[in-house]
C-alpha cells in the first residue's frame, strides 16, 4: 500500500514528460498531421519521440538526487574525500544532450570523486556507453564519415569525427581480455581447425614496420604527378588474419576432388564451419596471433581430444611458427597448404606446355591435379621439369614451370592430400580467405584510405566480434570494465559507497566484478 508521501511524489513525476507527450497527440490530431503521408509522419513522430526519450532520460536522472552518501568517501590513495561541492557535467546520448548535476567529493590537492557516476556507470568523456556502442557498430561496417552521417540521422547525439575516432578506439580496448576470460564455446565437430593468413593494409608512414618505413622513404617517384610502372603510391603494413573453428570429418577421394573442381560432380552436402571465430591484428607480430590462435584452440580442446589442423598458404614463417607452437603445447598438428594455391601454380605451368586455353590445358592441368591429391607431389614436380626441357622451352618461358615445381617440392611434407582426405580433413582455407576480405579488405580498403595503427587494430576489433557473432556478450563485458577501471578502481578497496536517493521506491543494483 503507497503513503501518501510517495502518491505525491509519482503524482509529480515526470511533468515535463507528460506535457511533451500531450504535445506529441496534439500534434497528431492537428490539420498539419492529417494531409501528411505516412512517411512524413513517421520521420516527424521520431523527431518528437526522440525529444521526449531525452525529456524523460533527464527527469529521471534528477529523480535520482546529486548522490549524497550517508558513508565516508575514502580514494584509492586512502584520503578521506570530506568536501562536498556540486559539480554538472553534460552526457551525450542517443536522445541527445542531459545535463548530470551530482555532489564531489574532495579534499585539499586532490580530485574529486563523484559516487553518483559510479551508480549511473557514467564514463570519464563526455558520450555514453550506448552512444559509443552505436558508434562502434556503424565504424565497424562503414567509413567514420558514414558512421557519422548514419550517427546524425538515426539517433539526437552530436559527435565530431575526432570524438567519433576516439570512441571506437575506446570501444575495442577490451577485445583481448574478453577472450581471454569468457567460456569456451560447446563442443561440436571432431576436427579442429587454426588458419592464418596475411592481408597488407595502407598505412600512415609513421605506422608502418621499420624496414617498410625506411623503403618508403628511400622510394623516389619518377613523375611528380602520375605513377610509373611498377610504382606505388602507398605502403602497406601486413596485418595477419586468424581463424579458429571445429568441423565434422568430410572423407572423400581425390577423383571426387577432382570432378569437384571441374564442375562435373553434383554438390554434396558437406559440413558447415562451427563456433568459427575470425580476428585479424595490424598491430600484433604473426607469431602473437598464432599464439592466441592456439590459446583460442586450447579453450575448445584442453585435453586434446580432437583431430588438430592448420591450413596455410604455404607462408614459410607462418608454417615454422604453427610448428613450433604445436610443440610447445604438446599437440600433434598437421599442417596443410591449400589445395587451391596449387591449383593455381598448375595453371600457371600448364600455359607454358598449351597457351591457349582448351581441352589440353585442362586436361593437363586435371591429371597433374590428380596424381597431387594422390600424394605424389614431388613425382609431378619432376616430370614437369623434365618435360619443359624436352620441349625445348626458353628460360622465360619455363619460368611458371619451374615455380611450379619448386613450390610443390618446397612443401612437399604439407602435400599429403591422400591421407588428409581419408582422415576427414579440410584441405583449403575458404574460411580464411574470407576473413581476409571480409575483416580486412571490405572495410580497410575504402578508396584514400591511410590507416593510424591504433585505429586500424580498433575497426580490426570491432569487425573481428561481429563476424564472430560475439559483439553483444563483448558490450556486456566491456560496460563491466569500464565500471572497474572508470569507478571501482578509484576507491579504497574497490567499493564504492551506495548513495541517497530521492526515489522512495528504488532498489539498489550493482554491475558484477570481473576475477
Amino acid at each position: 500500500m503507497s503513503t501518501l508521501a510517495e502518491r505525491s511524489f509519482f503524482s509529480q513525476a515526470y511533468d515535463q514528460g507528460r506535457e511533451h507527450f500531450e504535445h506529441i497527440v496534439g500534434y497528431l490530431d492537428s490539420a498539419e498531421a492529417a494531409w501528411m503521408t505516412h512517411s512524413e509522419l513517421e520521420r516527424e513522430l521520431e523527431k518528437k519521440g526522440r525529444e521526449l526519450m531525452r525529456i524523460l532520460l533527464q527527469e529521471h536522472i534528477d529523480r535520482r538526487g546529486p548522490g549524497h552518501c550517508e558513508q565516508s568517501v575514502c580514494g584509492a590513495d586512502g584520503l578521506q574525500r570530506c568536501r562536498q561541492r556540486p559539480h554538472v557535467r553534460e552526457l551525450e546520448t542517443v536522445f541527445g544532450t542531459v545535463s548530470v548535476e551530482r555532489v564531489g567529493y574532495g579534499c585539499e590537492g586532490v580530485g574529486s570523486l563523484h559516487p553518483l557516476d559510479a551508480e549511473l556507470n557514467l564514463p570519464e568523456e563526455r558520450y555514453s556507453l550506448e552512444l559509443r556502442r552505436r558508434v562502434a557498430q556503424e565504424a565497424a561496417k562503414s567509413s567514420f564519415e558514414e558512421t557519422l552521417e548514419s550517427i546524425g540521422k538515426s539517433t539526437g547525439a552530436h559527435v565530431a569525427k575526432r570524438q567519433l575516432e576516439d570512441l571506437v578506439m575506446r570501444a575495442a580496448r577490451d577485445f583481448d581480455a574478453f577472450y581471454q576470460l569468457r567460456q569456451a564455446p560447446q563442443a561440436t565437430g571432431s576436427v579442429l581447425a587454426i588458419s592464418v593468413d596475411g592481408k597488407g593494409i595502407t598505412m600512415r608512414t609513421e605506422d608502418l614496420r621499420e624496414q617498410t618505413r625506411k623503403a618508403a622513404n628511400a622510394r623516389m617517384h619518377k613523375m611528380g604527378k602520375r605513377l610509373s610502372k611498377g610504382e606505388k603510391k602507398n605502403a602497406k603494413r601486413m596485418a595477419t588474419v586468424a581463424a579458429v573453428y571445429t568441423i565434422a570429418p568430410f572423407v572423400r577421394t581425390p577423383q571426387e576432388v577432382v570432378a569437384e573442381t571441374g564442375g562435373s560432380l553434383a554438390q554434396v552436402s558437406r559440413p558447415r564451419p562451427e563456433q568459427k571465430r575470425v580476428w585479424a591484428s595490424v598491430e600484433k607480430e604473426p607469431e602473437e596471433v598464432i599464439v592466441q590462435a592456439f590459446a583460442e584452440a586450447r579453450q575448445r580442446d584442453p585435453t586434446v581430444e580432437k583431430t588438430w589442423v592448420a591450413l596455410v598458404d604455404g607462408n614459410k614463417a607462418q608454417i615454422r611458427h604453427l610448428r613450433g607452437k604445436a610443440r610447445e603445447n604438446g599437440v600433434e598438428l598437421s599442417i596443410v597448404v591449400d589445395i587451391v594455391h596449387v591449383i593455381e601454380y598448375l595453371w600457371g605451368a600448364g600455359r607454358a606446355f598449351h597457351p591457349a586455353s582448351g581441352p589440353e590445358l585442362e586436361s593437363w592441368v586435371r591429371y597433374r591435379l590428380l596424381e597431387i591429391l594422390q600424394g605424389k607431389a614431388g613425382l609431378m614436380a619432376g616430370g614437369m621439369r623434365r618435360s619443359a626441357t624436352r620441349r625445348g622451352l626458353s628460360a622465360e618461358q619455363r619460368k611458371p614451370v619451374d615455380k611450379c615445381a619448386r613450390y610443390l617440392l618446397n612443401h612437399s611434407s604439407y602435400l599429403h592430400y591422400d591421407q588428409y582426405l581419408a582422415q576427414g580433413l579440410p584441405i583449403a582455407t575458404g574460411v580464411i580467405e574470407g576473413a581476409c576480405r571480409h575483416l580486412v579488405k571490405d572495410r580497410m580498403e575504402v578508396t584514400g584510405a591511410r590507416w593510424s595503427l591504433t585505429g586500424a587494430e580498433a575497426v580490426l576489433r570491432l569487425r573481428a566480434l561481429r563476424s564472430s557473432g560475439d559483439f553483444d556478450e563483448y558490450w556486456r563485458f566491456h560496460e563491466i570494465c569500464e565500471y572497474q577501471q572508470t569507478h571501482r578502481s578509484r576507491y579504497a578497496g574497490g567499493i564504492v559507497p551506495p548513495t541517497t536517493c530521492l526515489h522512495p521506491t528504488r532498489k539498489k543494483t550493482f554491475l558484477k566484478t570481473i576475477k
